[in-house]
C-alpha cells in the first residue's frame, strides 16, 4: 500500500488516509480480507499520530470498507464496489454542497453558478 500525505493540504490527515485506503479498495489493489497494516506500523511509516490512523481505520470500519477485529488486526471487507461507489458520490455530493452553499453566500445566483459549473466542464 503506498500513501503519500500533503501535510500543507486542508484536507484532515486521517481524510486523506481514509481516501487512499477506499481507493486502493475500490479499485481492488486491496482486496477483501487483506490485513491493513497495524494502526502503529503505519503511524510509524506515515510519521503521523496513532490516534489519526485509528480514526481514519475507525472511520472507514464505519462506513463498511474495513472490519476490526482486537487483537487480530484490521481487514478489508467483502468489497461492495457499488458501496465504494456511493460513498465517493456521496464525499463529491458533500463537496458540491458546500461549493454552492459558498457561491451563494457570496452573492451569486442559481444561472451563475450553472454558468461557472459548465465553463469548468468545458475546461476539461
Amino acid at each position: 500500500m503506498h500513501i503519500i500525505l500533503n501535510h500543507s493540504s486542508m484536507v484532515p490527515i486521517y481524510e486523506q488516509l481514509m481516501e487512499q485506503i477506499k481507493s486502493e479498495i475500490i479499485q481492488s489493489n486491496l482486496i477483501e480480507g487483506e490485513g491493513l497494516p497495524s494502526v502503529r506500523k503505519l503511524a510509524g511509516e506515515l510519521r503521523i499520530s496513532a490516534l489519526t490512523v485509528k480514526k481514519a481505520y475507525d472511520k472507514l470500519e464505519e462506513e463498511g470498507f474495513v472490519t476490526t477485529i482486537h487483537g487480530k488486526g484490521t481487514f478489508v471487507t467483502a468489497s461492495d464496489k457499488q458501496l465504494a461507489v456511493e460513498a465517493r458520490k456521496r464525499a463529491v455530493e458533500e463537496e458540491f454542497d458546500k461549493a454552492i452553499d459558498k457561491a451563494v453566500s457570496v452573492g451569486m445566483n442559481q444561472n451563475e453558478i450553472l454558468e461557472l459549473v459548465q465553463l469548468l466542464l468545458d475546461e476539461k
